[in-house]
């Protein structure tokens, strides 16, 4: 009889344990270096197969107010992300380019690599394990 008792009640546990986060994880971002508050600030979670593709996983949209803004990404699975944002001063919810390619809005991403060309997934990425996640992306 106790051993049972014991194999139900390590059944439970493990059940309850497993399911503790089913929702996922929640990835605060903060960005405070905005040169106005023209716009709003475009922010996409991506995974490898994503990134630099188009729209992320989740996108969001954000006010800016004082030079700042804070966007939080909701339900997030563990896994290997990196994290888009663009200023969009003229709100026409995609980045503009001069006539030789270079970017004329301001854009960021996760981990904040110091490069030089397009931003690459493996210099951006970051992982989702067991815990919320909060991060600060700067513009260039």
């Amino acid at each position: 009889m106790k051993t049972l008792i014991s194999i139900i009640a390590i059944t439970f546990s493990s059940i309850f344990g497993y399911s503790q986060n089913e929702e996922g994880y929640t990835i605060t971002v903060t960005i405070d270096n905005f040169m106005s508050e023209n716009g709003h600030a475009l922010l996409s979670l991506h995974t490898k197969d994503t990134f630099m593709k188009g729209d992320g996983l989740i996108d969001m949209k954000s006010e800016i107010k004082n030079g700042k803004t804070t966007v939080t990404f909701t339900n997030v699975k563990p896994g290997v992300y990196a994290i888009l944002a663009l200023h969009d001063a003229n709100d026409n919810g995609h980045m503009d380019y001069e006539e030789n390619g270079m970017p004329i809005e301001v854009y960021g991403i996760s981990s904040n690599p110091s490069s030089f060309g397009p931003p690459q997934f493996n210099t951006a990425k970051f992982e989702v394990s067991n815990n919320d996640i909060e991060l600060t992306i700067k513009l260039r």
